[in-house]
């Protein structure tokens, strides 16, 4: 007996049209999956994170010790070579990106808070009060960021990875608030704002689930360039000596080889080492935005 189409409980769940979010998402997961920026620059991010999470597991010393023979080139014994002190490169460059990527995180994330909180509620209040946090955000945006860490950052007796974090993320934000803004400012007219606004809706739960979920993979490339920017800002204040008081970063071990003439002394395997791995987190990082933006936008789509 055939049974009659279109009977309750006779319809085929195959032609039942797919939910717009998960639609959507199948639909960003495909185009991500076939562009190379993305795949590139998050592979070689992820490679390494997970040698800085997992190498110094396997290293059985601290990085600062004299473990070795002195001014020694790359070998079987040491990757890396070793210091003029015989200290094993290898070991400070795995412990040094566990730091980067903690500064990175935690800077990043510093900035990126602030930031996005002053642009949701200046471009969602609007009037006066975006007036006086576009005003506070344009004071220390023209302030000289770099000047005010070296400062701020010389005269602390404790110069931890957080204490450094904190301040990079406190002159970090400008930017990203008064792009946050702009977003926020169109989206703040959107009629689904208005409804939510008429509802009697509180002004955070707004933000949250009506105007931030359509800025979501603005909000994601936004934290990784804050990322990228608070590793490169963390390695210039390594670089000049104001970075953690004992600590292993690949700014220290640039600000180490350069403090005792590893260049005059031919020891390239001292500073090429943390020189190229800042280098190739940073770029990654960017590449992979690149890669997100032409995943996230339609227009710059590749078929």
């Amino acid at each position: 007996m055939t049974s009659v189409a279109g009977a309750p409980g006779t319809a085929d769940s195959a032609g039942s049209p797919e939910p717009v979010g998960e639609r959507r998402f199948s639909e960003t997961l495909h185009f991500a999956r076939r562009n190379p920026k993305l795949l590139i620059g998050l592979g070689i991010v992820l490679t390494f994170l997970l040698l800085g999470i997992i190498g110094p597991f396997f290293i059985g010393h601290d990085p600062n010790e004299y473990v070795g023979p002195q001014t020694q080139p790359p070998s079987g014994e040491y990757w890396f070579g070793t210091t003029t002190f015989g200290q094993d490169i290898w070991a400070q460059f795995v412990y040094g990106l566990r730091s980067t990527f903690l500064i990175g995180v935690f800077g990043g994330g510093v900035a990126f808070v602030i930031g996005t909180a002053v642009g949701f509620v200046a471009g969602y209040k609007g009037g006066i009060i975006d007036e006086i946090l576009n005003m506070i955000t344009n004071v220390v945006l023209v302030l000289p960021a770099m000047v005010v860490l070296i400062v701020a950052i010389a005269y602390l007796e404790a110069r931890g990875l957080f204490v450094q974090g904190l301040f990079i993320g406190l002159t970090s934000w400008p930017w990203a608030a008064r792009a946050v803004r702009s977003q926020a400012l169109s989206l703040a007219t959107r009629d689904y704002v208005d409804l939510a606004r008429l509802s009697g809706r509180r002004t955070w739960k707004i933000i949250t689930t009506e105007i931030a979920p359509n800025m979501s993979s603005y909000l994601v490339m936004s934290f990784i360039l804050l990322f990228g920017g608070a590793i490169l800002i963390a390695a210039g204040l390594d670089f000049i000596g104001l970075g953690p008081a004992g600590g292993v970063s690949l700014g220290l071990m640039l600000q180490s080889a350069s403090q005792w003439s590893a260049l005059q002394l031919s020891m390239w395997w001292w500073f090429i080492p943390p020189g190229l791995g800042i280098t190739a987190i940073v770029g990654s990082l960017y590449i992979l935005n690149v890669g997100l933006d032409e995943v996230f936008n339609p227009k710059l789509r590749e078929l």
